[in-house]
């Protein structure tokens, strides 16, 4: 690892924290730009000054030491600020994603912090009751332009916490992360990017992730500059105009995005990156494209560099949030010689420095630079002869076949990207009934977006045979659904979990003999008919029970005619209702189930709609036998019966218009 730099000034000691070397930054270039913010540039004085204030404002609120601060601020360049000023008042910063509120509510919880400063926006979207003491810094703009512009004295950091990082799953896990291991996930990054003062660096991902989170020290803390978005994050379709309008030449990105910068071209039809493609003009500015947060294919690496100028250098990074952004990387040059089949191979390379790594039963266990115990990481990874890491897949993926044994779906998904006419794939298995079965899911190539350019689309048969003597049987999927791109998480990984239901298949014809809804068989869910044979003896049955259960509701007597009539003719459709609400609710889920709409959805849709159907039964009964002044009663049946049949309503209006989650086509 490479020695800490001296301070320039030789009565000031080294370095010891990430801070320090930003405010040694500050002291030796001070016109130097620090971020850009679209047309407007902010040096390293002026982003240090700004900091300093918004410190001191800190300090004045009495907050405890090392308290945790929750910056959830929309402009990029305002939460870099708010954490260098929770850096210098001595506390420990995280950013939340503010922009999505379930998202940021949960991080809140799982952070308990001390302080929130967002805006009042963010304040109301959170809508924390008053429960978590909140900063407005528009609010108190003024009183903080007030406060001195020099740095806070501060004692030394030692092993206190300079910062929570959030992993990039569904549910955020919060990660604590000390000065130490900050400062040396830097040292051990810098040592293997090479970062320079004249570097432009841009981040594609939320503030809130571990590679802008932890990784804003690349730029700050070796003279560099971070090029900025106005909001919460650059979309995928301004990255290649900023590269080229604002000079990037260190691009921190995840695979999704960095394999968007290819974009349709030239070449034969395959996985992505196949065949060569011409450097790209937008990207002629970069040296250094990072890409991390999920698999790199060797082939989509190929593709990248294929992309980029002569010299420049694309880099594969594994860094697990608990490691501050370090871990494991790779770039071509690292390989002896060029692969048979580069779709087939993910490789991590080898640790970064200060790292070390042990595979335990198949299990990468990652030790962070700096030292400290092994972290279990969940992955999967085989050491190759060439000492080079390869990446086999995640515990977390793994599948239980009906025989107790176990499927690792990633190195089936990798044969299947070998396939010409085939991209991206994620093999999962899908329950109908008591039956488990594999399911690809599969995306067109780059060059083919629309399954246009090779004829038909590949189906399922064509997929088995490609798939035949590569992958056991037990891996061979039994359906395949064509989506035009995976569903992805917001960190840019694979989100397995949000793949589309496939369709039901065709249930073989009814035959005679006992089936699961009576003498058809087959499973078939019972059709209009066989609805309303069964409704009419529920509607005798709940006629002759209303009396019992609310005597004198259905009472007549002195109601002149035709009204009686009509009234007694209501009390039955009510009946009939609440008998056919019954078997709804016990043999109509079924029937609610459609792909793409989630079970979830397709569930609280099956109860609402039941609901509909029952309530009116219990609750006409209950208000004819109500005192018209009976204010408690009167108020109970509101809240019992009307509210919630206006949820109901709701509930079935969103199941009907909702889209799926991703059009897709099925064959299996």
């Amino acid at each position: 690892m490479t020695q800490a730099p001296q301070s320039a000034d030789p009565g000031r000691p080294a370095a010891g924290t990430v801070l320090d070397r930003f405010e040694q930054r500050v002291r030796d270039t001070p016109g130097a730009p620090a971020a850009l913010v679209r047309e407007d540039l902010l040096s390293y004085a002026a982003l240090d000054a700004r900091a300093n204030r918004l410190a001191h404002h800190l300090l004045a609120l009495g907050l405890p030491a090392h308290t945790r601060i929750a910056i959830g601020l929309t402009r990029r360049e305002e939460a870099l600020v708010a954490l260098l000023a929770v850096l210098k008042a001595g506390a420990a910063y995280a950013l939340i994603d503010i922009e999505d509120t379930r998202t940021a509510r949960f991080q809140l919880i799982a952070l308990d912090p001390g302080l929130l400063i967002t805006h009042a926006a963010g304040e109301a979207r959170l809508d924390r009751g008053g429960r978590l003491r909140t900063l407005l810094p528009d609010e108190e703009a003024d009183r903080i332009s007030a406060r001195p512009d020099h740095p806070p004295a501060r004692s030394p950091q030692g092993s206190a916490q300079a910062a929570v990082l959030f992993t990039g799953t569904a549910l955020p896990r919060p990660v604590p992360v000390g000065h130490a291991l900050l400062l040396a996930a830097h040292e051990s990054w810098a040592e293997v990017a090479r970062p320079a003062p004249e570097d432009r660096h841009l981040f594609t991902g939320g503030a809130d992730l571990t590679p802008f989170a932890a990784g804003w020290t690349a730029a700050l803390c070796t003279g560099g500059a971070l090029v900025l978005s106005g909001g919460a994050a650059f979309t995928p379709g301004e990255i290649p105009d900023t590269v080229s309008a604002r000079d990037v030449t260190v691009l921190h990105t995840d695979p999704a995005n960095a394999l968007r910068l290819l974009g349709p071209g030239p070449g034969p039809a395959g996985a992505a990156g196949r065949g060569r493609r011409e450097p790209s003009p937008a990207l002629s500015t970069l040296r250094l494209l990072a890409v991390t947060g999920d698999r790199l294919h060797l082939d989509e690496q190929t593709a990248l560099q294929d992309r980029l100028r002569t010299g420049a250098r694309v880099l594969n990074v594994y860094a697990p949030t608990e490691a501050a952004g370090a871990g494991t990387w790779f770039e071509l040059p690292q390989l002896r010689r060029p692969p048979a089949e580069p779709e087939r191979l993910s490789l991590l390379g080898t640790p970064f420095p200060g790292c070390r790594v042990d595979l335990r039963d198949g299990e990468l266990h990652l030790t962070p630079p700096g030292g400290g115990d092994a972290l279990a990481t969940g992955d999967l990874a085989e050491l190759r002869p060439d000492g080079l890491l390869e990446f086999r897949g995640r515990l977390r993926d793994r599948i239980t076949l009906p025989d107790g044994g176990h499927l690792d779906p990633y190195p089936v998904e990798s044969v299947i990207r070998t396939h010409p006419d085939l991209g991206a794939a994620i093999v999962a298995p899908v329950t109908d009934g008591t039956d488990t079965r594999l399911v690809a899911y599969v995306t067109p190539t780059p060059e083919d977006p629309d399954w246009t350019r090779s004829g038909p689309p590949v189906g399922i048969e064509a997929l088995r045979k490609h798939l035949a003597g590569k992958v056991p049987p037990a891996g061979t999927p039994a359906r395949l659904v064509r989506l035009r791109a995976l569903p992805r998480t917001r960190a840019g990984q694979e989100d397995r979990a949000a793949v589309p239901q496939p369709p039901q298949p065709a249930k073989e014809p009814r035959r005679a003999g006992g089936g699961k809804y009576g003498a058809g068989g087959g499973g078939e869910p019972p059709g209009c008919f066989a609805f309303g044979c069964a409704a009419v003896p529920l509607t005798v049955v709940a006629l002759f029970v209303t009396d019992l259960l609310w005597p004198g509701s259905t009472d007549l007597t002195g109601v002149p005619g035709p009204w009686a009539f009509l009234f007694s003719v209501l009390y039955a459709v009510e009946c009939a209702a609440f008998a056919a609400g019954l078997l709804f609710l016990l043999a109509g889920r079924k029937r609610m189930v459609r792909p793409g709409r989630g079970r979830g959805l397709a569930t609280a849709a099956h109860l609402a709609v039941a609901y509909l159907l029952m309530a009116w039964w219990p609750q006409d009964n209950l208000y004819r036998l109500a005192a018209k002044h009976d204010w408690p009663r009167q108020a109970a049946l509101v809240y019992t019966f009307n509210i919630p049949l206006m949820a109901a309503g709701l509930v079935v209006a969103l199941y009907l218009t909702r889209k799926p989650v991703s059009p897709f086509d099925f064959d299996g």
